[in-house]
């Protein structure tokens, strides 16, 4: 008998984020949640948006937890499209706009000719 079991398409498997970090809020940073409530309050969010959230839970200052989330980020295109719309509204040189958002140029020049 063949398996009838559907699978889930990639972006159903895309965790609940403002679920998570409304909980997360609530129960352990209820200070933190005017900071936030820009952020919860959206529909979905993007991962620029799980970025901005957690740098306010963690605090930016933890240079630790900094260079660990450096190394294990992702971006979806539609927030690479958003910082690129960001570089061109506030005309920023690819070394300007990776410093802000703290990405390698490289990564910044690659995003150009794949998306622009």
């Amino acid at each position: 008998m063949k398996n009838t079991k559907k699978r889930k398409s990639p972006a159903s498997r895309v965790p609940d984020y403002k679920r998570i970090y409304t909980d997360l809020i609530t129960l352990k940073y209820p200070h933190l949640m005017e900071r936030c409530r820009v952020f919860l309050e959206k529909d979905h969010l993007m991962s620029y948006d799980v970025l901005k959230l957690s740098g306010i839970i963690t605090g930016k200052d933890d240079h630790e937890a900094i260079s660990f989330n450096a190394r294990h980020k992702s971006y979806d295109p539609n927030t690479i499209l958003r910082i690129l719309d960001y570089q061109k509204k506030y005309k920023c040189s690819n070394l300007q706009l990776a410093q802000y958002f703290r990405l390698s140029r490289n990564t910044v020049a690659k995003w150009k000719k794949l998306f622009l």
